[in-house]
């Protein structure tokens, strides 16, 4: 049974060819609630996701239908409303024992009566009857299995006593005790859930198909980055392997990205940097194998912060996932009543709370109506060296224990940030390269230069190792860094039993390299490409005071001369043009880049302003972004057109002389638009779907024709009629 693992999270990922494609269903945009359709909430994207199987599913489901929304349904498949489980109302028997239970016999709950579960097949059974049955027969066909968590701390209960005795053919161990014992339990964590998914996800399709529905199954999942920083295990890439998963949400947010991180000697926040390398781990974790992703981010997060804090970092996460052109599939929000109707600090130091201001309110929304005509953009990349790329495995949960072993510590994952941050802080876009995903093509398409330790995680498969060799062989360039002494290293795993005798992972992937690296720095040539061995642990890199110099000048070599891609340059921002929209992020210097201001000269819109002023000269400060819309990139200058807006357009009808349209968002919401028009209007008139007029706002910008309008928003319509 210990072999299984490995052969289960094998399929589709060493196979060299690309799975099946998930269906285009023409959704771009979507939220997630568990209320009915409310004037409040109408955020007037594709779809939205009715949450949970309560009494009222179906009515809240017709309550969405009847305002034009697709609708689909999220559940959580480890946690969730499921008391009639536990509490034996469904079988008649009680399995109180199934929920996680940590050290001490401490459960691992979400909520009130709501454990975080160990997903047994009797667990699955229930799952699959009571709440995917019933969303198909309510004529739902996307399924959305929210956040497969078990946590690390723990694997204490009955319940996965049983399952270890079934999954590994002997008694249960107990997981502080031993690395060893830790990885193992890890290990079996993360495939009860690969299971779950996959038996829920094969049903879901099975009992589609007998209601004449072709059944989408989404997983919303916190990337691997934050799942291994807070200690958290879940199948993540392997999930790609599966035929019955048609792609995630990317659950990425200022509270994952808010996760502290060492670089240059110092720990703290660093949200855009962090909330790039997440987004980045979830296309490299879907790109290859062409599965759909859509990219979250969430105007507010769980824990009480101060308006001001909420969109500073906001602003952050939204710049950071639209640096990927390559995806525009987005989760405009989660919760939109906790975000419209939600009481929040007005400042840092005050406990005076107030729902979110109208300037916050009105600059959402003028963002997450961007997303709604967001280009892809396959040729434009964000500015900076392109090919240098940063491994990572679903075994980085693996090596989240409850406690440090031989006193080997990782804090706040800085093996992998050490590989990373050195590069991203100096203005180099580094990418994401999955090892369960090193069996395909595509994996490679835009990597000249991979950076990869085994201090934080090892291979699952001895296929990888052939696939990374070959790679190499055809022309790539490896850094591996590494002092393969952390306890891990010496787990029984396949690279030492069966016959196999490494002391440490990395010395089968030497072998597959034909090469046998000695002393702290080495270099070989190998095949066309080169491989680079470098004896420190990543985390040395970054919580050390310059602790990079070593690490940066191996890296340069490999980028400059042996893998020829161009002189490595160093600069403190990103640049973005995607379309019509300018993005540009500058960062906090922290070490040898020096912080400098970054000036754009253009004619733009800022749509991070919710007065949405036109601009001839943006200066961005170190620690800000910026998202604009440049005029002389509208095409069709001379038509008519909404260039940006805090409501979703429709029912447009263009003349001669005259512009008509609706515009639809919550109420108590104002909007603020930018209209292009051919000439000053001679009359503006605004109404609301009774025909009576409202008061607006207005304000004519002669040099780039924009017309400023404001005005209070409505669901159900407000006419906007112009004539010139």
């Amino acid at each position: 049974m210990k072999r299984l693992l490995a052969t289960l999270v094998g399929v589709g990922c060493w196979c060299g060819t690309v799975a099946a494609q998930a269906v285009d269903d023409g959704i771009r945009t979507t939220f997630q609630t568990a209320q009915r359709w409310k004037p409040t909430t109408d955020v007037r994207a594709d779809a939205v996701m009715c949450y949970g199987t309560r009494t009222d599913l179906e009515e809240r489901v017709k309550s969405w239908r009847e305002r034009g929304y697709v609708t689909h349904f999220m559940t959580g498949i480890a946690w969730g409303e499921y008391q009639d489980y536990f509490n034996g109302r469904w079988d008649g028997k009680k399995h109180l024992d199934e929920g996680q239970v940590a050290l001490n016999n401490d459960s691992v709950r979400h909520g009130y009566m709501i454990p975080y579960i160990v997903p047994t097949l009797n667990y699955i059974r229930y799952f699959k009857e009571t709440q995917i049955k019933r969303v198909i027969d309510a004529g739902i066909d996307a399924i959305f299995l929210e956040e497969p968590e078990f946590w690390a701390r723990s694997g204490y209960s009955d319940a996965f006593k049983r399952e270890w005795k079934a999954y590994y053919g002997t008694e249960w161990k107990a997981q502080h005790l031993s690395p060893e014992n830790t990885y193992l339990s890890n290990k079996l964590k993360y495939q009860l859930y690969y299971r779950a998914l996959n038996e829920v996800g094969m049903y879901a399709k099975e009992y589609g198909r007998t209601k004449g529905l072709n059944v989408r199954v989404y997983v919303p999942t916190h990337s691997l980055l934050n799942y291994s920083q807070w200690r958290i295990v879940s199948p993540e890439a392997s999930l790609a392997s599966l035929d019955c998963i048609d792609g995630y949400i990317a659950q990425v947010w200022t509270g994952t990205s808010r996760e502290p991180n060492y670089y240059n000697g110092v720990k703290k926040e660093r949200v855009f940097e962090t909330a790039f390398l997440e987004y980045g781990c979830m296309e490299s974790m879907t790109a290859p194998t062409r599965r759909k992703v859509f990219f979250l981010t969430d105007p507010i997060e769980d824990r009480p912060r101060d308006w001001q804090d909420y969109k500073r970092n906001y602003q952050a996460t939204f710049t950071a996932k639209l640096l990927y052109p390559r995806n525009n599939n987005y989760e405009v929000m989660p919760w939109p009543d906790r975000i419209y109707e939600g009481l929040y600090r007005t400042s840092p130091h005050s406990d005076q709370r107030e729902r979110i201001p109208r300037f916050y309110s009105t600059q959402m929304q003028v963002m997450i109506n961007t997303l709604n005509q967001m280009p892809l953009s396959m040729k434009n990349r964000v500015s900076g060296n392109q090919g240098i790329s940063v491994m990572m495995a679903n075994s980085l949960m693996f090596q989240c224990g409850p406690t440090h072993f031989n006193n080997y510590y990782d804090p706040q994952l800085s093996n992998f940030y050490g590989l990373a941050l050195p590069l991203l802080k100096r203005g180099v876009p580094v990418g994401i390269t999955h090892l369960e995903n090193v069996g395909y093509a595509e994996t490679w398409n835009d990597v000249k230069v991979l950076l990869m330790t085994y201090s934080n995680m090892k291979p699952l498969d001895p296929a990888a190792h052939e696939h990374l060799a070959q790679w190499v062989r055809n022309g790539g360039v490896l850094v591996y860094c590494g002092r393969d002494n952390d306890p891990y290293q010496r787990v029984e795993e396949w690279w030492n039993t069966r016959g196999r005798h490494y002391e440490a992972p990395s010395d089968h992937l030497f072998e597959s390299l034909g090469i046998r690296p000695s002393g702290d720095r080495a270099d070989y040539k190998v095949g066309r490409g080169h491989v680079y061995v470098l004896r420190q642990d990543p985390k040395e890199f970054v919580m050390q005071t310059e602790g990079d110099v070593d690490f940066l000048s191996v890296v340069k070599r490999a980028y400059e001369h042996s893998a020829k891609a161009g002189r490595l340059k160093w600069k403190n921002h990103f640049y973005l043009e995607r379309g019509v929209y300018t993005l540009l992020s500058v960062m906090e210097g922290e070490g040898p880049v020096a912080d400098h201001d970054v000036t754009l000269k253009g004619e733009y819109i800022d749509l991070f302003d919710p007065e949405l002023p036109v601009l001839h000269e943006k200066t961005v400060s170190p620690g800000e972004q910026a998202f604009l819309i440049d005029l002389k990139k509208v095409k069709q200058r001379s038509l008519p057109q909404v260039v940006a807006t805090a409501a979703r357009v429709s029912d447009e009808v263009r003349t001669e002389d005259s512009y008509r349209l609706t515009v639809k968002s919550p109420i108590e919401t104002t909007n603020s638009m930018c209209v292009l028009l051919p000439a000053e209007p001679k009359t503006v008139k605004v109404t609301n779907a009774q025909g009576e007029s409202q008061a607006c706002r207005q304000r004519w910008e002669k040099g780039s024709r924009i017309l400023h309008l404001s005005f209070e928003n409505h669901p159900d319509g407000i006419r906007v009629e112009l004539s010139w």
